[in-house]
């Protein structure tokens, strides 16, 4: 017994509020582990500034794909 499963059309409508937030997000997170340093053991904080420089990595892969995101949205 198979089903027919029917896929959803590409939506991509809202692409780049989602991805905005997610960049806001990810600003956030690195806030907040910035004020969790003044409180960490210098191996934690090594820990938290690494796990930042991969968040600052990931804001700029989001901040790229708004960019395509818009130009898609908007041609």
């Amino acid at each position: 017994m198979s089903k027919d499963y029917k896929s959803k059309p590409d939506d991509r409508s809202d692409n780049v509020e989602k991805l905005q937030s997610m960049v806001q997000d990810t600003i956030e997170n690195i806030e907040e582990a910035h004020e969790t340093m003044k409180f960490s053991s210098e191996e934690e904080k090594q820990k938290i500034q690494e796990k930042n420089k991969r968040r600052e990595q990931s804001i700029k892969g989001m901040r790229a794909e708004i960019k395509d995101e818009y130009n898609y949205n908007n041609d």
